[in-house]
């Protein structure tokens, strides 16, 4: 791919990510707009919106699992893991809904963005173990569980439009039952 043809392909999926993330009826036209390509560049990047939106989604999770993946080597695997679940918190609403524009449009994730939320599931749990291992969270919270209450506090952050302080209330009174000592 040209370098042209490569930096207006990524300024249309920040775009995207931009604007599907802050309402999911938004309109590729918008996206062409903030990208500044005309709606034909779009196209010819992605086909459809439903290919936008499983790209961006895509994007999206391959950013987190890179970004766990960078703190797996922290020294300090609690901060690490606690901030990483903050982050990905902070973050849901505009993810959930990328996530409700692609099932609006009446489809599933792809396969990519399959795997890179599988990948980003993975990173997830060695942070988790690594966290474990260093005594900064309890040991039986097992993944399943700890998945589930990462994607519950970002969607009902989301839902409820909790303001920031209000999250990180919720979140530290979270992170104090998932500490290491409590009620293990």
């Amino acid at each position: 791919m040209r370098a042209d043809a490569r930096d207006n392909r990524m300024r249309i999926l920040s775009a995207a990510e931009d604007v599907f993330g802050q309402s999911p009826a938004a309109s590729t036209d918008e996206v062409a707009k903030l990208a500044e390509v005309g709606i034909a560049t779009v196209f010819r990047h992605f086909p459809t919106k439903v290919a936008l939106l499983e790209a961006v989604l895509t994007q999206r999770l391959e950013r987190l699992r890179d970004r766990a993946l960078e703190l797996a080597d922290s020294d300090d695997a609690g901060l690490a893991f606690f901030g990483f679940f903050s982050q990905v918190v902070a973050e849901s609403a505009s993810k959930l809904a990328i996530a409700e524009a692609l099932s609006a449009s009446g489809t599933v994730a792809g396969d990519e963005a399959k795997a890179a939320g599988q990948g980003m599931r993975e990173a997830f749990g060695s942070l988790l173990d690594r966290a474990q291992q260093a005594g900064a969270v309890r040991r039986d919270a097992a993944f399943p569980e700890v998945y589930a209450l990462l994607v519950g506090a970002s969607r009902g952050a989301t839902a409820t439009g909790l303001e920031s302080d209000a999250r990180d209330r919720m979140l530290a009174l979270l992170y104090d039952g998932l500490r290491a000592g409590a009620g293990s």
